[in-house]
């Protein structure tokens, strides 16, 4: 169940954060909702054809091959749900989290190798997984020595029970399932984007980019994304020498993209709506022509999740976050990808809703 962490990649220079120049679409006008011509706080994303994942060096498996999909327009949060945001849904419906219920053991058991015992009823607290990094270097193949699950952590909470989000109703709301991400969806009239739409307006326009804003990690050493920067340590090493960890930042820190969204990559990890499929890429390459609105696989495979079943639940989720780093992670690029338990909360996973044009008329 606890599927924490960003996949290993194991790239250790930074030479490589330097790609082929992408190719610019012609630049994109920001059009953002204001209530009345389109949902507010939303920026229309035009739809087109694209190609979707990535042929580059620094690609994992499960993001190739690039290959042609065709996505149609709708809109799109401009920043992740924040805490105040998703204080007002709780607050508007009495709404209780996944990581504030007592955990369920068949749900569990979907996620943990088979004949596993049941834990104790002691054990099974409500609560949810914790980056608790580590005080010196440690081997990078068990995120087990970084991650805890820790009775008390929820939204309002979501480095454990003595957190806080006071002061922070502008940052991304974190320590939220899948079903609680839809549920607030459910409240807000809108869903969650595919994975094609997550990726195509990540990307803002630009063909094939290295990251969402270009090609340069840090054009003329702007910092355009929240993510890890050990200054003497690498990951996950956690000090007031080190560096390191340094939480979500508030909505609009950085630049947004070409669409005009922000924090697209970095920050916070975002759910989506497929089911994750490893090979569900290797499949859409070989379809003729543009695969049109894709809705991702029909059930879920990874047969890369240690002591996890290889057809054990999990949705797509995107775009990285503050943890993500030169020396462990690189999700923080539009083609990165990662499948995860969709009933485990994270202290470094939130969302962002879309909505179709055609229902926002009919709202009004």
């Amino acid at each position: 169940m606890l599927v924490a962490g960003c996949a290993l990649i194991g790239y250790f220079s930074a030479g490589y954060f330097k790609g082929n120049a992408a190719a610019n679409r012609d630049k994109p006008q920001v059009v953002e909702g204001d209530g009345v011509k389109g949902p507010r706080g939303m920026v229309w994303v035009p739809g087109s054809d694209f190609l979707m994942g990535s042929d580059h060096k620094l690609a994992q498996r499960n993001e190739r091959p690039a290959h042609k999909v065709r996505v149609h327009g709708f809109w799109m949060d401009r920043t992740h749900v924040t805490n105040a945001q998703f204080a007002a849904f709780v607050k508007a419906t009495g709404y209780v989290t996944t990581a504030e219920r007592k955990p369920d053991w068949e749900t569990i058991k979907a996620q943990v190798a088979p004949g596993t015992p049941r834990p104790p009823d002691s054990a099974l607290v409500p609560g949810a997984m914790v980056f608790v990094g580590t005080d010196r270097p440690v081997p990078l193949d068990d995120y087990g020595q970084w991650w805890a699950y820790m009775p008390g952590a929820d939204w309002r909470h979501p480095q454990g029970p003595r957190s806080s989000i006071e002061g922070k109703d502008d940052h991304p709301v974190v320590q939220v399932s899948y079903e609680d991400a839809t549920a607030y969806a459910k409240w807000a009239g809108k869903r969650l984007p595919t994975e094609a739409e997550w990726e195509f307006a990540a990307r803002g326009g630009l063909e094939q980019a290295t990251y969402a804003w270009g090609d340069d990690f840090a054009p003329q050493g702007q910092k355009m994304a929240n993510v890890w920067e050990g200054r003497q340590e690498r990951f996950p090493v956690v000090s007031p020498k080190a560096g390191g960890a340094e939480g979500t930042s508030p909505a609009k820190t950085f630049p947004p993209n070409g669409y005009g969204l922000y924090d697209m990559t970095g920050n916070a990890w975002q759910w989506v709506a497929d089911w994750y499929d490893a090979d569900f890429f290797l499949r859409q390459a070989k379809a003729a022509g543009p695969t049109e609105d894709p809705k991702g696989p029909d059930a879920s495979y990874d047969p890369a999740d240690r002591g996890v079943p290889a057809h054990a639940p999990k949705r797509v989720t995107r775009g990285g976050s503050f943890l993500c780093n030169v020396d462990y992670c690189l999700s923080y690029r539009p083609s990165a990808r990662r499948g995860t338990d969709p009933y485990n909360p994270m202290s470094h996973l939130g969302f962002r809703l879309v909505m179709n044009d055609s229902d926002w008329k009919r709202t009004q």
